[in-house]
This record gives C-alpha cells, sequence and structure tokens, in this order.
C-alpha cells in the first residue's frame, strides 16, 4: 500500500531531509511550509518535480482541513534559541498553537474513508534540560531551560493528552543538534562559516565550553523512516548518534576545514559572549531506537569538510 503523509515544515532544514527520502519511496507527500526566512524556497522546485508532490503554503496554526492520509510528520516550527530569547510569541503560535491545530484537525478527521493519520512530532533533546553526565532517557522529566524549549515540551505534553483523551496515535521524536548541508546560517556550523567568509569573529558562547551532540540531518531522517516502518504506536523516541563535543572544538573544526590545518583558531573567534538560560550539555540515550535496527551512518570528522565547503560557496542570505 502505497503511504500518504503530510510534512509541514517541508522546506526546513531536517524536514527537506525526510521529504526527499519520502519521495524517492514513491509515497504520497502533502508538503506544507509557511516560508519563513530559514525555509530553503529553492528546494521546492526540485521536489514538485516529481509527480507524488503537492504543496500548500500555509502556517500550520491556520490550517483548516485535512486530506486523507496515514501520517503527519511535524517538522514545523521556530526553532533557534537566541529568537525565543528575544521574543517568544512566535514560538508559542507555531510551536504550540500550530500543534494544537494540527492535533484538533486529527480529532476532527471523519474516518468514514479511512482512518485517523498518526502524528508523528519532531521534537528536540532542549525538552529535557541540561545533564552534566550521563544520557536522558525517554522517561525522564522535562525541564526545559529557554522559551524555546518550554513550547516545544509544552508541545509533547499537549499530544500527551490528546492520546489520553481523544485516543489520537503518535509517536514522539526527539533528536539532538543536527548538522549538514542545507541548515540556515543562525546554526553554529554555518554561521560560524558565514562569518569567516565576512572576516568576522565567531562568538563563541561561555567560552565555547557547552558540550553539544552531534547528529547528521540524514540520519535523522532515516530514524524517523524506521519509525514509522517499525509500526509503533504511543512512543517516544531519542535520537543521537553517541558522538558529542564542546562547542569550541566544533569551532576549531569548521576553522580548520576552512583556512587548513594549523591556523591558529583562537585568532578567529570571541569567547566573551554569555547566553542567558545557557545548557551546560545535552545527552541523549538512543538504545530503544537502536533496538529497531537503526544506528548513525555520518561520521562527523568526515563530514565536516564538505559541509564547511558548500558554505564557504553558497552564501546565504
Amino acid at each position: 500500500m502505497t503511504k500518504i503523509v503530510y510534512i509541514t515544515g517541508c522546506l526546513g532544514f531536517i524536514g527537506s531531509y525526510f521529504t526527499k527520502k519520502c519521495l524517492k519511496l514513491g509515497w504520497m507527500v502533502f508538503g506544507v511550509d509557511k516560508m519563513t526566512y530559514a525555509a530553503n524556497g529553492g528546494l521546492l522546485k526540485q521536489f514538485q518535480k516529481y509527480d507524488n508532490f503537492k504543496f500548500l503554503k500555509e502556517d500550520i496554526k491556520n490550517l483548516d482541513y485535512l486530506y486523507d492520509c496515514d501520517y503527519i510528520v511535524n517538522f514545523a516550527a521556530e526553532s533557534h534559541v537566541e529568537n525565543s530569547i528575544r521574543g517568544s510569541d512566535h514560538f508559542i503560535s507555531s510551536n504550540v498553537l500550530g500543534v494544537q491545530n494540527l492535533l484538533e484537525l486529527i480529532r476532527t478527521k471523519h474516518i468514514n474513508c479511512s482512518n485517523q493519520p498518526m502524528f508523528i512530532q519532531i521534537s528536540t533533546d532542549e525538552v529535557y534540560g541540561d545533564i552534566k553526565s550521563g544520557a536522558h532517557i525517554e522517561s525522564d522529566r522535562l525541564m526545559p531551560s529557554n522559551p524555546y524549549s518550554a513550547s516545544k515540551a509544552s508541545a509533547d505534553m499537549l499530544i500527551f493528552a490528546w492520546a489520553r483523551t481523544y485516543s489520537i496515535k503518535y509517536n514522539v521524536v526527539r533528536p539532538t543538534n543536527n548538522y549538514g548541508i542545507f541548515q540556515y546560517p543562525e546554526k553554529l556550523i554555518p554561521l560560524s562559516v558565514k562569518n569567516l567568509n565576512r572576516n568576522l569573529n565567531i562568538k563563541l558562547h561561555d567560552e565555547g565550553e557547552p558540550i553539544r551532540n552531534w547528529l547528521h540531518a540524514d540520519d535523522t531522517a532515516n530514524a524517523i523512516l524506521n519509525i514509522i516502518e517499525s509500526n509503533c504506536v504511543n512512543e517516544i523516541f531519542n535520537v543521537a548518534g553517541g558522538f558529542e563535543q564542546k562547542n569550541k572544538d566544533t569551532v576549531q573544526k569548521v576553522i580548520e576545514s576552512y583556512f587548513g590545518q594549523g591556523v591558529d583558531w583562537m585568532d578567529y573567534v570571541d569567547p566573551g559572549y554569555t547566553r542567558a538560560g545557557q545548557d551546560v550539555r545535552y545527552a541523549l540515550d538512543d538504545s530503544k531506537l537502536r533496538s529497531l535496527g537503526w544506528e548513525p551512518k555520518r561520521i562527523f570528522d568526515k563530514e565536516i569538510y564538505d559541509i564547511v565547503d558548500y558554505y564557504k560557496n553558497n552564501f546565504i542570505w
């Protein structure tokens, strides 16, 4: 049976990786994206070459109709922490009210023709807050540290409530920091390259000491496919991959990929910025996902050269 899937945020970073995979599998894809500053509009023409792709430019908060489908995979979100600290209204609108609207569309969907679709929420590791040692498991308490992560945690809680009250089927996917090509340059790696292109120093938050786990967006997309094909229902899955390093180590690798080995990378950074509500370390235990047969394929230290080269040669406004 051919799967029919709504992909919200299909022109976003991780959403675009997942959309490509679904289209190549021959799934019917209904893409939804409100095309904010972070959307990659150039990908739309690529997707529209597929006969199995349909697109709607819309905010998920304003969707008022749901065609028959098997899954709604929700990537649509405001995701930049700094923006949420400056102002949280857009984050509550998209990440909370948008999810509420999707849940209501599922709840009120007539089942005379087909079953209600499963809702797959792309959450974040940040809902757990930070952890100095060890790793978070899926049943850990949610302790978000900033407006962005609080909005994502709120969405997760809405999903659990709608499942309990209305028997909506769901899976919640909590990925760690993603990297790859096509990420908007407000995130650490592409922003670092953009600054180098402009002869600006890279601002290292909190002297680069915070630790992050890094996972390629292609591996995350494969994880979501794996979860769908497992037929798991009403589960939470951490997606991590097990590779972590300090932010200053990430930036050093970016600089050395840009200029070559032997450069004094500290000449290109400004370590004086302190972020409000900074999390010292994110870490996830993804053994539950691995039990389904998933494992990461991309290796950060190999991928970083091509990623830096891409952003070095492609300016993104």
